[in-house]
């Protein structure tokens, strides 16, 4: 069993798409998965509820400002699933921090925008003071170029520079309007686009966190 958590001091970045769709590609790959939706916004859940795919039956809710909440639905799902993803609220430091300590994997998405690389540095230096207070090579972090327009020069120099931060990177996701609608569809990617572009960076992305996993 692996927990994953998708974090970031900076809304509108991807966490919620990103765990959402992971969760849809880990299932694809016949892993029991649980989500658990740690922004008070409840954005996965509302997700979920706009139709009867995946996220329809995965999700769990966790109470705003309610970090020891967020570890006893930790423990409580992971007897039943094989991969765990937390997707943590921007602006709430202390509910990033606990999914931090109660993390495998921390995925920290990055738009493209010199905002959100600032943002970044902050969430990885949240990442590190839980992995020091746990005294331990875990949670282990990697970095994704999120929401990326491939075609701008911004997009095409954003893994360049999260690389120059010192840290991996994974498979970037771009920018593509089908992600929206499987959203407004209730589904994931790998549900309502299974051919797309979009469903193909989605499950490259999958497979890299996959071995992560492994090791």
């Amino acid at each position: 069993m692996a927990v994953i958590a998708v974090a970031g001091r900076k809304g509108g970045i991807g966490k919620s798409t990103i765990a959402g769709n992971l969760a849809g590609e880990f299932a694809a790959m016949k892993r029991s998965v649980a989500v658990i939706d740690a922004d008070p916004q409840h954005s996965i859940s509302a997700w979920g509820l706009e139709g009867k795919g995946l996220l329809a039956t995965c999700v769990e809710k966790v109470k705003e400002g309610d970090p020891d909440g967020l570890a006893a639905k930790v423990h409580k799902v992971r007897k039943d699933a094989d991969v765990v993803f937390i997707d943590t609220p921007p602006g709430m430091p202390d509910t990033a921090y606990q999914a931090a300590l109660l993390a495998d994997l921390v995925l920290l998405p990055c738009g493209p925008s010199p905002l959100d690389l600032y943002s970044i540095k902050q969430a990885l230096s949240l990442v590190l003071k839980a992995r020091a207070e746990r005294r331990s090579k875990k949670p282990r972090i990697r970095l994704v170029p999120s929401r990326v327009a491939m075609n701008t020069n911004l997009g095409r120099g954003l893994t360049s520079s999260l690389e120059a931060m010192g840290r991996k990177v994974l498979p970037p996701i771009g920018q593509r309007v089908v992600v929206a609608e499987a959203v407004m569809h209730g589904l994931t990617l790998a549900e309502y686009a299974p051919e797309s572009t979009a469903r193909a960076e989605f499950e490259k992305l999958a497979r890299a966190v996959d071995r992560i996993l492994d090791k």
